[in-house]
C-alpha cells in the first residue's frame, strides 16, 4: 500500500541501528544482573535459530533443543523474559520510526501519506468534491472507537508506562543538537530506564477485577487521547487551508466540526462475565467522569496563567462581561483570602471561577465513588458539560473581538475541542448481556403479574405479539387501556438474576442524571434470533422508567437498542429480523422519539468462528447491505456498529483499508467499531502513533462517505457472483476440518496452550461459556484465535481461502485473470486477501507441525497436520498469484522487515513453550474445569511465554 511504501524511507537503517542499541543495552542489564550464563544462553538460542533460518539441518536442531531440555525452570524463565523484552523494545523502536519517517515527510512539504488527511482531501478535490460537498460530509462525520476489556492485552499499564518514557528518551537520540556526552547521558538515562522494565514483573501476579480494565481503559486518555484528540482537528484544519484554502482571518474556509467520539464497553459488559454487577457499571461512568473533569480542571489552570490580560489593555465583550458578573455570586467561597484577586484580570478572575465549578462538580462524582450520598451544588458547579462550553466559548469569541484570536486560537481552543469531543462523560458506555438472560427475566415478570402462564413456551412470533402489545401504544387515548397497569415490580418476588437484571436497567436511568444523555450508550443485545429479542429489551425499559409517558402524556424513550448479529446463520436472519421488529408500530414510535436511529452491531468473531473468514467476512458484507437497505425503506437511519477483534481471524486488520472496504452506501459518514486488547496499547500508548491512527480511521471514514456523492462505479455484479461461490467454497472447507473431522477440538486443546491461557492474569472474564467444555459453541472467540496464534497455526485467518480460489478457477487463465482483477478493482477483495497475507506471515507450518507433536495420538495429529500443512501452501500460491506478488507483504515491506526480525527470537520461544508444555503438563495433568496448581514449577515460564509469543507477533486473540 501506498503509506507502506512512502514511509519506508531510510532504507531500514536508522530502525536497524535503534534496534540494535536496544539489543545491546538489553544485553548489558541481563549480564549485570543474572549473570554471563543466562546472556551466553540467550544468545547462543538466538544465533542457533538465526542460523536455522539461513540452513536448516536435523543436527543444529537437535542441539538447539537438548540446549532447552537442559535448562532448570528460573533459567528458562529469564530467557523468555530476555525474548519479551527484546521485542518489546523493537516494538517501542518500530513505532517511533514510523513516526519520524511521517514527520520528515511533513517537513519536506509534499503530498503526505495514503490515508493522511492532506492526501485524503487532495484527492477528493481533484474529484470534484466543492467546498460545500465536502462541508456537508465533515457536518455528519462521527467516528468512534469504543473501548472493550476482552481479554487480549497481555502487558500491564506499569510496563506501559515505561515504555512511554523509553520511547520519549531514545526520540532524542535524533536531535541533532546533542554533543557527544549529551548524547551518552541520554544512553545512560535509556540503559537504566530497560533496568526498570527489566525489574518490573510483567505477568500479573493476580488477575484483574473489573474495576482495574476500566482504570486501565481510561489510562490511555490521560497518556495520549487528551493530547491527540485537539491535534487531530488542528491537522484536517491545516489541511483543508491547503487544498481547499482559508479566510482573510487564516482560517480554513470550512469548519471542522468535533466528529471523534469514544464509547466504551469496560463495566458495561455483562455478556458472560459475572464480575460487571450493576454496582460496577455505576463506578465506570463515575470513573470516567472523574478522568475528563480532571482533565479540564488542568487546562484550565494553565490558562489562568496564559490570559492574564489586563482590563485596562483590552476591551471585554458584554456577553463576557453579563457572563463574569454570574459568576461573582460564589466570589466569597472561590476567593476567600483576597476578594479582589484578578480584579482587573477578567480572564484569569473567570477561569478562576470556572475552575472552583469543575472542582465542585469533580468532588460530587468523587463522594459518589466512594459510595457517599453527594448532591451537586447548583450554582457552585458545572450541572453540564455545556454550562462549561458555554463559558468557553464566551471566553473564546470576546478575545477574538479584540484582536487576540491568535491566543484564543491555541490552548482555548484545544479545550473546546476537548470539550465538545468528551463532554463530562468522556466516553458513551454501551451495556451488552446476552437474550437469554432477558428472556428468563420477562417470563419470570409475566408469570408472576399473571400475564402468561409460560412466556418461554410461545414461539418467537407469539412471543413478539405479546411484547408490542405491552408497550406504549402510540395510537392509545387513555392509559387504562395498558395490561401492565397496577403492575409493581416490587410485589412479584423476582429471582436474584432478574432483580439484578432489572437494577443494570435503573443504573442507566440514574446515571443519565448524573453523566447526561450523552454519556448513555447503547443496549447491546448479543445473541439476537428473533425480533422478540429487542421487544423483550424494550419492555425491560418500560418497567424501569426508561421509555413510557411523560406527564404531558408524550411518549420518551431514554434507551437506544441495538441487536447484535454474530453467527453465520444470525447474520442470515437480519432480513427477517429487523423488518418484523421495524414493522411494529409500537417499536417504529420508540425509535421516532429517541432520534430515529437504529444502530445495528455486527460481531466479526463468532462468525468467524463458525463458519470461517470467507464466510464471516461475505456474510457480513451482505448483512451490512441489508439492513442499510431496510433502514432506507422504513424510513429510518442506521448506524452499524462494528465488533472488530483484534486479530484478522477476529475483524482486525488496518482501520483505514477496513473502512474502504466497507459495502458502498453503508458508511453514511458514520462509524463504530471495538477497539480491543492489545489494540489499544499499539494504537493509543503513545501520543504520536494515537494522532496517526485516529486521522487514518477518519480519512477512511471521510472518503468511503463521500463515495455515493463522486459516483462511484458499482460493484460488478459478476463480482458479486464470484464472491457468493467463493464464500460457500470457503465454508465447505472450513466446517469439513472443524466440525466434521473427529477428534479436532481434541487436536486444538493439546497443541495449542489454550487451556493454560484460561490461567493468564489478562482479564476478569472467562475463556469458556461453560467450563469442561470442549465444543466450538462453548469456547470463546478469543482464546479459540489466541491459541491458534500462539502455536503458529494462525488457520482462523486464513483456513479455507485457498481452497475456494482453487475450486472456483479451476486453472482456467481466464478466470484467475477476473480475480486478479477484482484484486485489483475492488477495495473489499483487496483487503480480504491484504489482511490473509499478513495471517500467513505470521504463521510457520514447521513449528505448527511441531506443536503437533503435542497431540496424545500420533496419527490423528499427523493427518490433521497434513491437512492444514496442504491448505496453507495452497492458499499462499493463491493469494500470491491472484495478487501478482513474487512473496507474501510484498505490498507491505516495513511489516515484512519487522516479522522477519523477529523470527529466531519466535523460533526460540515457540520450541521452549512446547518443552514447558510437555513438563508441565506431564507434572499436573489438566483437571476438568482447567484447574491447574499455580505452584507447579513449569507454569511460570509457561505464561511467560504466552506473553512473549504474544508481544513478538504482535497479537492475542
Amino acid at each position: 500500500m501506498k503509506q507502506w511504501l512512502s514511509l519506508n524511507t531510510g532504507k531500514d537503517r536508522e530502525l536497524r541501528a535503534r534496534v540494535r542499541l536496544f539489543g545491546d543495552l538489553l544485553g548489558q542489564v541481563i549480564k549485570r544482573l543474572e549473570g554471563e550464563a543466562v546472556y551466553d544462553t540467550v544468545e547462543s538460542l538466538r544465533r542457533g535459530y538465526l542460523s536455522l533460518r539461513k540452513a536448516d539441518t536435523p543436527a543444529k536442531r537437535k542441539r538447539l533443543m537438548r540446549l532447552i531440555e537442559q535448562l532448570d525452570p528460573h533459567t528458562l524463565e529469564q530467557v523468555i523474559r530476555a525474548y519479551t523484552a527484546y521485542f518489546t523494545l523493537a516494538n517501542i523502536a518500530e513505532e517511533d520510526a514510523l513516526h519520524r519517517a511521517r514527520r520528515r515527510q511533513a517537513s519536506e512539504g509534499g503530498p503526505l501519506w495514503e490515508g493522511s488527511f492532506d492526501l485524503s482531501l487532495r484527492s477528493l478535490h481533484q474529484q470534484g468534491l466543492s467546498a460545500s460537498a465536502l462541508q456537508a460530509e465533515l457536518g455528519r462525520m462521527v467516528y468512534m472507537p469504543v473501548f472493550t476489556a476482552h481479554p487480549t492485552e497481555a502487558r500491564r499499564r506499569t510496563l506501559m508506562e515505561i515504555q512511554r518514557r523509553i520511547f520519549l528518551i531514545a526520540d532524542r537520540l535524533y536531535d541533532p543538537r546533542l554533543g557527544e556526552e549529551e548524547r551518552a547521558e541520554v544512553i545512560q538515562t535509556l540503559e537504566a530506564e530497560i533496568q526498570v522494565m527489566w525489574r518490573t514483573n510483567e505477568v500479573r501476579v493476580k488477575k484483574p477485577q473489573v474495576q482495574d480494565e476500566i482504570k486501565y481503559g481510561l489510562f490511555y486518555f490521560e497518556e495520549s487521547l487528551f493530547q491527540a484528540i485537539p491535534t487531530v482537528y488542528r491537522n484536517l484544519e491545516k489541511a483543508i487551508k491547503r487544498v481547499y484554502g482559508s479566510t482573510e482571518a487564516g482560517l480554513p474556509v470550512l469548519a471542522v466540526p468535533s466528529f471523534l467520539r469514544f464509547g466504551s464497553w469496560i463495566g458495561g459488559d455483562r455478556d458472560g462475565n459475572p464480575y460487571v454487577t450493576p454496582a460496577v457499571t455505576e463506578q465506570a461512568f463515575r470513573l470516567a467522569m472523574a478522568k475528563v473533569l480532571g482533565e479540564y480542571i488542568r487546562r484550565v489552570s494553565y490558562l489562568r496563567h496564559v490570559l492574564t490580560h489586563s482590563q485596562r489593555m483590552c476591551t471585554p465583550t458584554q456577553a463576557f462581561w453579563d457572563n463574569l458578573a454570574q459568576d461573582e455570586t460564589i466570589a466569597g467561597a472561590v476567593f476567600r483570602e483576597d476578594p479582589e484577586q484578578a480584579a482587573t484580570e477578567p480572564y484569569r478572575r473567570k477561569l478562576y471561577f470556572m475552575r472552583h465549578r469543575l472542582n465542585e462538580t469533580l468532588q460530587t462524582v468523587c463522594r459518589r465513588i466512594h459510595g457517599e450520598a453527594a448532591v451537586l451544588p447548583q450554582t457552585a458547579a458545572y450541572a453540564s458539560a455545556e454550562d462549561f462550553i458555554r463559558d468557553l466559548k464566551i471566553l473564546h469569541e470576546s478575545l477574538c473581538q479584540h484582536d487576540d484570536a491568535q491566543i484564543a486560537n491555541g490552548t482555548l481552543t484545544d479545550l473546546i475541542r476537548l470539550a465538545e469531543t468528551c463532554g463530562f462523560h468522556l466516553l458513551q458506555l454501551d451495556v451488552r448481556q446476552e437474550s437469554l438472560v432477558h428472556s428468563a427475566a420477562v417470563a419470570e415478570i409475566l408469570q408472576r403479574a399473571g400475564l402468561v402462564t409460560d412466556y418461554s413456551t410461545l414461539s418467537p412470533p407469539q412471543q413478539t405479539a405479546l411484547l408490542a402489545g405491552l408497550l406504549p401504544d402510540p395510537q392509545a387515548v387513555s392509559p387504562t387501556q395498558d395490561p401492565l397497569d397496577g403492575v409493581q415490580l416490587k410485589h412479584l418476588d423476582l429471582s436474584e438474576q432478574t432483580l439484578e437484571t432489572l437494577e443494570v436497567f435503573r443504573v442507566m436511568g440514574r446515571m443519565r442524571q448524573e453523566v447526561g444523555a450523552p454519556g448513555i450508550g447503547h443496549y447491546v443485545i448479543s445473541m439476537t434470533h428473533h425480533a422478540a429479542h429487542l421487544l423483550e429489551v424494550a419492555l425491560l425499559a418500560r418497567l424501569t422508567g426508561l421509555l413510557g409517558r411523560d406527564s404531558d402524556g408524550a411518549l420518551f424513550c431514554h434507551l437506544h437498542i441495538s441487536p447484535l448479529f454474530e453467527t453465520i446463520d444470525d447474520l442470515c436472519r437480519v432480513n427477517e429480523v429487523l423488518p418484523e421488529v421495524l414493522g411494529l408500530p409500537a417499536y417504529r414510535a420508540l425509535l421516532r422519539v429517541s432520534g430515529n436511529v437504529q444502530e445495528v452491531m455486527l460481531g466479526y468473531s463468532d462468525s468467524c468462528k463458525d463458519g470461517g473468514i470467507l464466510a464471516s467476512t461475505w456474510n457480513l458484507y451482505q448483512a451490512q447491505q441489508q439492513i442499510t437497505a431496510l433502514a432506507k425503506d422504513h424510513g429510518i437511519e442506521c448506524r452499524l456498529f462494528h465488533g472488530r477483534g483484534g486479530t484478522l481471524g477476529r475483524g482486525g486488520g488496518p482501520t483505514h483499508e477496513a473502512i474502504l472496504a466497507q459495502p458502498s452506501g453503508t458508511v453514511h459518514g458514520q462509524i463504530k467499531f471495538t477497539e480491543q486488547g492489545e489494540v489499544l496499547s499499539y494504537k493509543y500508548s503513545n501520543a504520536e502513533t494515537a494522532v496517526y491512527e485516529l486521522t487514518m480511521g477518519a480519512s477512511g471514514l471521510l472518503k468511503a462517505s463521500v463515495s455515493e456523492r463522486l459516483a462511484q462505479p458499482a460493484v460488478p455484479e459478476e463480482f458479486i457472483t464470484i464472491m457468493q461461490a467463493l464464500a460457500q467454497f470457503g465454508e465447505m472447507a472450513y466446517r469439513e476440518l472443524v466440525d466434521r473431522t473427529p477428534g479436532f477440538f481434541d487436536y486444538f486443546y493439546e497443541v495449542t496452550p489454550v487451556q493454560e491461557i484460561g490461567l493468564l492474569n489478562i482479564g476478569s472474564r472467562p475463556s469458556h461459556r461453560r467450563r469442561a467444555d470442549r465444543s466450538k459453541s462453548s469456547i470463546r472467540a478469543i482464546p479459540w484465535v489466541f491459541g491458534w496464534a500462539q502455536s503458529r497455526h494462525t488457520l482462523p485467518a486464513w483456513y479455507g481461502i485457498g481452497s475456494a480460489l482453487a475450486c472456483w478457477h479451476a486453472n482456467h487463465p481466464k478466470k484467475i485473470a477476473v480475480l486478479q482483477r477484482m484484486y485489483r478493482e475492488w477495495p473489499f477483495f483487496h483487503s480480504l486477501l491484504a489482511n490473509c497475507q499478513m495471517s500467513l506471515s505470521k504463521a510457520d507450518m514447521r513449528i505448527a507441525e511441531a506443536y503437533a507433536q503435542l497431540c496424545s495420538e500420533p496419527a490423528l495429529a499427523q493427518s490433521l497436520i497434513e491437512t492444514i500443512r496442504g491448505e496453507y501452501a495452497l492458499t499462499v500460491q493463491e493469494v500470491l498469484r491472484i495478487a501478482n506478488s513474487n512473496t507474501l507483504l510484498e505490498e507491505h515491506p516495513v511489516l515484512a522487515l519487522s516479522l522477519k526480525r523477529r523470527d529466531p527470537y519466535l523460533d526460540a520461544l515457540n520450541h521452549i513453550q512446547m518443552t514447558l508444555l510437555r513438563r508441565h503438563r506431564a507434572s499436573q495433568p489438566p483437571a476438568a474445569g482447567n484447574e491447574h496448581d499455580t505452584e507447579q514449577p513449569w507454569l511460570s515460564p509457561l505464561l511467560r511465554s504466552i506473553n512473549a509469543i504474544a508481544a513478538g507477533m504482535r497479537n492475542t486473540g
